[in-house]
């Protein structure tokens, strides 16, 4: 970050822009000017109590859409830095309505790219999710094309100085709609609704999430697919975690959903590097050579085969350890009931 003095980050009113915004607004003191871009005035206002132009001068709220291509790239003049994390993200809903989900996710990513290339952004991070890795859900599939999109981007830049990359990761703890807070609520029925009883999910937090967008902006090449090394938990392991004196009602996998989480196919193990901290899938039309991207960040071929799934992950977190996540992200004062 520190090269950069402008930042903007569409869906900047969600969790993840909040505690990305609330990181840049404390830690980085030489970014100049921090630009909220999202739809919706009351999130804004409501963003503004906490984080007020009066006490963050270099704080802007900009109300648009990604949708229209012509309000970005107004957005966009004299900014270094985009970070989009504007998305349509309900499964039932994009389901339901499924043009809205792509005008939003797909439509709106290729105006993302457009408005950054007219503009002078030099970097670009898109948001992805582990449901687009083998999408079973208009979702998922919405947000593969956006990855597809922000990847070959780097193939049309031209002279300019700009790249683009992708951030993957799943479900955020506390996050809205997530398994933790759902759990916590309905503890107290006496009877927790369990989908399957073999469902695990990767455990990742916020902070996490802002920790690899910031790596991602300082350290991308062009076209990488930036995936963590996370923990995995059993949703059973979660149920006994927040109320081991509930009983369990096996309700079944809803549409679209799946049993584990995958963040890495089988297929991606082509063109996947293994770094310390992070998987990157590379392009798969190279835009630069695997062996000096390894040589670069001390990272390795990952063998033919791999994959990356929360259901045979190596590290699965202990039911102290998911007490404990809860107690630091959740809720400090949590007791098991």
């Amino acid at each position: 970050m520190l090269k950069y003095t402008s930042v903007l980050v569409t869906g900047g009113t969600g969790s993840f822009g909040k505690a990305f915004i609330k990181r840049v607004l404390t830690r980085y003191p030489e970014v100049e000017r921090v630009v909220v871009f999202s739809r919706d005035e009351l999130k804004q206002f409501e963003m503004a109590q906490e984080f007020s132009i009066e006490q963050y001068p270099q704080l802007r709220y900009f109300i648009g859409d990604v949708r229209d291509e012509d309000r970005l790239h107004r957005a966009f003049e004299n900014i270094d830095v985009v970070v989009h994390a504007a998305a349509l993200k309900q499964v039932p809903t994009a389901e339901y309505n499924p043009m809205e989900c792509i005008k939003t996710n797909v439509i709106g990513a290729e105006n993302v790219i457009n408005a950054a290339l007219k503009s002078g952004v030099r970097r670009v991070v898109a948001l992805s999710t582990d449901k687009a890795a083998a999408p079973i859900n208009l979702y998922g599939a919405s947000k593969l094309c956006s990855d597809k999109l922000f990847v070959a981007a780097n193939n049309f830049r031209g002279n300019r100085d700009i790249t683009f990359a992708v951030v993957r990761y799943g479900n955020v703890i506390g996050s809205r709609g997530s398994v933790m807070p759902f759990f916590l609520k309905r503890r107290h029925e006496g009877v927790l609704p369990i989908t399957h009883p073999d469902m695990t999910r990767f455990h990742i937090s916020l902070d996490e999430g802002v920790d690899m967008v910031l790596y991602a902006i300082s350290h991308m090449w062009g076209g990488e697919i930036f995936v963590p090394k996370i923990p995995s938990y059993r949703i059973l392991d979660v149920a006994e975690a927040i109320a081991p004196s509930c009983k369990h009602e096996i309700i079944g996998i809803r549409p679209g959903e799946k049993l584990h989480e995958e963040m890495i196919t089988e297929m991606d193990s082509f063109n996947t590097l293994e770094l310390e901290h992070y998987y990157v899938i590379a392009p798969s039309m190279p835009l630069w050579a695997h062996d000096a991207y390894c040589q670069a960040f001390r990272g390795t071929k990952v063998p033919q085969g791999f994959r990356y799934s929360s259901g045979t992950n190596t590290h699965f977190m202990t039911v102290e350890e998911i007490r404990a996540a809860i107690r630091q992200h959740i809720d400090p004062e949590f007791q098991p009931l």
